[in-house]
């Protein structure tokens, strides 16, 4: 459920959350969105860090990735980043995101995708962007 078509749908539901001023939220979000996605993309691409159960010996993993590389994750970076912008905008979302958030970051060392720390950096990455496109 952390997948790209969850998120899209909340960028484009902004309006309904908050009204006329949603527009621009749903396009700030889209560009922090797609930042992200370089960013990511491009560590990945630098640092290369095997995921967890190719490396380890007794870590199954529970459902196919999208890449070989782990370090960070991009699920966890873009459910925090768009989590952490859809509740300044629209504080009434922070029961459902937040708990959704923390559910997908567990779920990519459950499910033997990521390290910990892949997490951790993803988040923080996340949070990060937000902060930055909030700013503007």
């Amino acid at each position: 459920m952390g997948d790209g078509p969850l998120w899209g749908l909340l960028i484009l539901s902004m309006p309904l959350w908050v009204g006329s001023g949603g527009y621009g939220a749903s396009i700030r979000m889209a560009i922090a969105g797609l930042v992200g996605l370089l960013i990511y993309k491009s560590l990945k691409a630098v640092l290369v860090r095997e995921r967890p159960f190719i490396g380890l010996i007794g870590i199954e993993c529970a459902m196919p990735p999208l890449d070989r590389y782990s370090f960070p994750s991009g699920h966890t970076l873009h459910a925090v980043l768009f989590a952490a912008m859809a509740i300044d905008y629209a504080p009434q979302l922070a029961p459902l995101l937040v708990p959704f958030a923390v559910l997908i970051a567990l779920s990519r060392v459950v499910l033997g995708l990521h390290y910990p720390t892949d997490v951790l950096v993803g988040a923080g990455l996340g949070a990060a962007i937000a902060r930055v496109a909030l700013a503007f």
